[in-house]
Parts: structure tokens; sequence; C-alpha cells
């Protein structure tokens, strides 16, 4: 894992080490100063040297304004490493979640994997920048000031030391204790995004049923276990901190107790002394950086491991070097194909169906026949185990996913628009159109009129998955986004079922013009609207049960006559 979190640190190699520079320069800097009071002691006031004096005054103002410098430095640039390695993985981690298949997306919450890809990443950042920075500083002072410690007295140095595996044995045994409580405090803080997110996303249903006192209830038991789960962190926190302040005082105690004895001992000279306090107060500050680094490796690495969980999941499959779906017929041959959802729910067993190239094809039937699956698989949103499915003779298996799902436009009964304006939803369906082709989408959608009556016609907001807009709006604009895709596949599940009336009736009259040449399969429970299909399957758990024209099914007498009776 650690190897995964250097290679972010590769387009910024430069400045990474720049900052390494600036931290190695300001330690040196550090280890100036008790050298410069031990011989101000020792020599210049002995012998009243106030040239000497002036002269190592204006050092120190001179190690002063360049540690400024360095620190500003460090502060700034070492933060914009780690902003724009955070940025970079951010990018990363949502580039790889639109590979991911449909699957990850329904067993995640959206507020789980919000929390990985924005609250971890910005503990990862603070790491990026702090723990190197942090562990070089302290190295340097480490060895710099042991070494100097050695020269003034090797007994009092080692005494010094001699608490030192305490401290480390310390501080690896509230490692893992840390690790577990830091771990538990992103899974809770995730789960508390979920249930913030859900609440607020179905807010009006929770005024419209009156279960304000319920969802309450809700985010205050997920609220409650996040804040138990962040008292138990804190607490581990506490026990860590305090112990290693502890070690750090007697450390001191020990440097001051044994330094004053070595002095009334003449052993050391009285510089020597105050120079020894001074390098012990300075050995003491890298051991804090390095408690303070090992709680943020802690937190920045459980963030690293929970971001590194989504970038690993398995992405949608293509083959090695799949084709590329062009000059679309729309030939659909279902053949012998079965599916079963990770619940072990088999939706589908066997099925075969052939779609020619141009037709229109109705399926229909009562719920959990695998109607909306079948429209699902064939765009590939969910592998199917068994069977293969053909377009114009070749394997979906074996085409690009890219160009597979260019050539489907998909309406589905759920509409989802963007946060945004009207032209940016409807420009999904083609990105590259003009003014002129999304006008001319929005009128065959029969909704260009509608946008006209808006203060600022295409370029209106339409607010939080089209909040604005009643379902028959949605709909229209989703309807154009195809008619702007212009695919020779289209797939209708449900795409008229928000409609009224009146509404429907226009809708159908741009889905029939639209229907023209193209191959088209339709989920209707309204069977109205699929009376002129060319063949209409009826299709149930126990697979299709009778398939014809709208007259054949009617006098057969069967299961769509008696669906079409209701």
């Amino acid at each position: 894992m650690l190897k995964e979190f250097i290679k972010y640190y590769k387009p910024y190699k430069k400045l990474f080490i720049l900052d390494l520079l600036a931290a190695f320069l300001f330690a040196t800097c550090n280890l100036v100063y008790p050298m410069i009071t031990r011989n101000i002691m020792d020599e210049v006031i002995p012998n009243k040297d106030v040239q000497m004096l002036a002269v190592f005054a204006i050092v120190l103002i001179g190690i002063f304004i360049l540690k400024a410098g360095l620190n500003y430095f460090m502060q700034y640039w070492g933060h914009v490493v780690g902003v724009r390695m955070q940025a970079d993985m951010r990018s990363y981690v949502f580039t790889h979640l639109q590979k991911l298949p449909n699957t990850y997306f329904d067993n995640n919450k959206t507020g789980v994997t919000m929390s990985r890809i924005i609250n971890d990443l910005m503990e990862v950042s603070e790491l990026a920048h702090h723990g190197p920075e942090d562990l070089f500083i302290s190295i340097i002072m480490l060895g710099g000031s042991f070494a100097i410690l050695l020269g003034v007295n090797v007994e009092l140095t080692l005494m010094i030391f001699a608490v030192l595996p305490f401290v480390l044995w310390f501080a690896i045994a509230q490692r893992k204790k840390m690790n577990n409580a830091f771990m538990e405090t992103r899974v809770k803080t995730g789960d508390v995004n979920a249930t913030l997110e859900n609440s607020i996303a179905g807010m009006k249903v929770t005024k419209s049923f009156c279960t304000e006192n319920e969802e309450l209830e809700k985010f205050s038991q997920s609220n409650n276990i996040f804040k138990h789960a962040r008292e138990g962190a804190y607490k581990v926190m506490a026990e860590y901190f305090s112990g290693m302040n502890l070690f750090m005082d007697i450390l001191e105690l020990i440097a001051l107790v044994a330094g004053g004895y070595f002095t009334y001992l003449g052993r050391i000279t009285l510089g020597d002394f105050a120079a020894y306090i001074l390098y012990v107060k300075m050995f003491i500050e890298p051991i804090k950086k390095l408690i303070n680094f090992t709680e943020q490796y802690q937190s920045g690495m459980t963030g690293f491991e929970r971001f590194n969980e989504i970038v690993n999941h398995e992405t949608e499959k293509e083959v090695k070097n799949p084709v590329e779906l062009k000059d679309v017929k729309g030939d659909i041959e279902i053949e012998n194909v079965s599916f079963t959802y990770e619940d072990e729910t088999q939706v589908l067993n066997g099925l075969s169906l052939s779609i020619e190239a141009g037709k229109t094809v109705a399926l229909v039937g009562p719920s959990g026949g695998g109607k909306t699956t079948l429209c699902s698989l064939i765009p590939r949103f969910y592998e199917f185990e068994q069977g293969d499915i053909k377009i114009d003779g070749k394997s979906i298996r074996n085409v690009s996913l890219k160009s597979l799902r260019k050539n489907i436009g998909v309406v589905q009964q759920d509409v989802f628009l963007f946060t945004g304006t009207i032209k940016e939803n409807i420009l999904c369906g083609n990105p590259n159109a003009s003014d002129e082709e999304v006008i001319d989408a929005a009128k065959k959608a029969r909704i260009h009129d509608f946008i006209e009556t808006l203060p600022d016609g295409y370029d209106t907001y339409i607010g939080e998955r089209g909040v604005k807009l009643s379902g028959g709006q949605k709909q229209r604009i989703s309807i154009s986004r195809i008619f702007l895709k212009n695919p020779p596949i289209i797939i209708l599940d449900e795409a008229t079922s928000a409609l009224d009336n009146v509404t429907e009736r226009e809708i159908q009259e741009s889905l029939e013009e639209l229907s023209k040449d193209r191959t088209n399969l339709v989920v209707a429970h309204r069977l109205s609207t699929i009376k002129n299909a060319d063949e209409i399957i009826v299709l149930t758990d126990k697979g299709i049960e009778e398939r014809g024209s709208h007259e054949e099914l009617i006098n057969k007498d069967g299961v769509y006559s008696r669906l079409h009776r209701k």
C-alpha cells in the first residue's frame, strides 16, 4: 500500500525534493542556535567580547529570517504538493467509478462512496505533505542533536537514550489500537453521510407521510454510533499523547538533574549545561513530531486504504482487443440467456429471442418476469452468466462497451436529470451538438414550447434531479436526449408511464417518428401504447408465455388477453 501511495508523488517530484531540501535547511538552522548559546556562555561573556556578541546576534537574525522563509515555503508549497496529490487521487477514483459495474452501485451507499472520495482523502493530503517532511526533519534533528550531545558528554547522553526503548515500546503498543479506532471512525463517517444524503433526498416524501420523527430517530442512531466511535478514537489518542508527553517530561527531568549534577562535579561547563538542556529540548521536538507523524500516518493510511478499496474494485469486463460496433443495422439475437442477481434470485433462464432490424418488439407481463433485466443486459449494464446476445451477428461480449452503448438509446421509467440547466441535460445525448440540434431534439420531444415560456429558456436551472420540473417535463427532456443521440437501437422501459394521457399521446407520436428505420424494444404496462408493435412478447417468471401481434394475442384469449381486459 505504501508503494501505491508513493507513486502519486511522481508528477510533483521536483517540488517535493525542494520541500525536503527546505526541511533539511530548517532542521540544520535549529541545530546552530544551541552551539552559539554555548559559545556565548563559555567564551563571549567570560571574555567580555561585545564585538563577537554582536556578530553572533547578526548571525542569529540571519538564521531566523532564513528559517521564516523556509517555513513559508514548507507551509505553502508543501501543502500544495498534498493538495495536488489529493486532486489526482480524487480524479483517479472518480474515473474508476465510471468503469465500475452497476452491481457496485447497487451494493454501496452513495453517501459512503462520497465520504471515501472527500473526507478520507483530506487526511491523505495532510499525510502526503506533513508525513515525509516531519519524518525528514525528525531524523536530521535526532541524528544531529545526538551527535552533538555525545560530543558534550557520552555518559549523560547514554542516560537520556536509556529511556528511548520504553518510548518505542509504548508507541508500538498503541499503534494497532489507533489504527482500529481510526478505521472504525471512517466507516461510521460514511454511514452518517449515507443516512444524511438519503434523508435530504427524500425530504418531500418524509413531509408527505409526516415521518419527520422517524427520520430524526434514524439519523440520531447513526449519529450516536459515529459519536461513540469518534469518542473511542479520541480516548486512544488521549492515552497515546498523554503517555508520550509523560516520557518527554521524564527525559527533560533526567537532562536537568543529571546535567546539573555533572556541572556541579565540574565534568561539563555551564555553557555545556545550557547547550545540553537546549539540545535535549531540541531532541524532544523531533520525537514529538514522530509521535504526531504516527497519528497522522494511521489517519492518512486508513483513508488511503478505503480509497484503495474503490480503485481495486473490479471494473466492467472487456475482452483484450474489443471490436468497435459500427454501421449498426439493429438485428438483435438473444440466445439461451440466463441471469441471476447477486442475491441468487434467478430472473431469466435460457431465454431466446430474435428482433429484426427496424422492428418494434414490446415486452409485457407481470412484474418480476425479467423485462427490465433483459433491457439492462443488452447494453451490458449487467453481465449474463449463460448464453449470448448478438447485435448484427457480433457478440456484445466482444464489442467495446463504449461503442455498444453509443448505438443504444435508453429511456427509463425512473428519470434522472443532472443538477444544471435544461440545455446541459439534453446535451447528455450528444455533448458536441449545436444549439440548433438541441432545439430540434426538444421540438421532437414536444418540450420546446414549454422551454420557450421559461425566463431563461434552455439555460433555465432545473434544481437537483430536476426538482423544479413536473414528471412529464422531466420525461420529455430525457426523451430529447435520445432524439439528440439518434441511435439505431432504442430501449423504452416504461418511458411514458409518468405522463398524463394527452402528453403520452404527444410523446407516442414523437416516439413513432423516432422509431422509423430503427430497432425498438419497448417495456410497457399500459398496453394501449404498444398496439402497433410488430411483435408483442409476454414474459413471465416461466419465460416467454406468448408472442404475436396485438390482434393475434387478443384472439388467443391467453395471458395477454387477460391483462388487456384488466
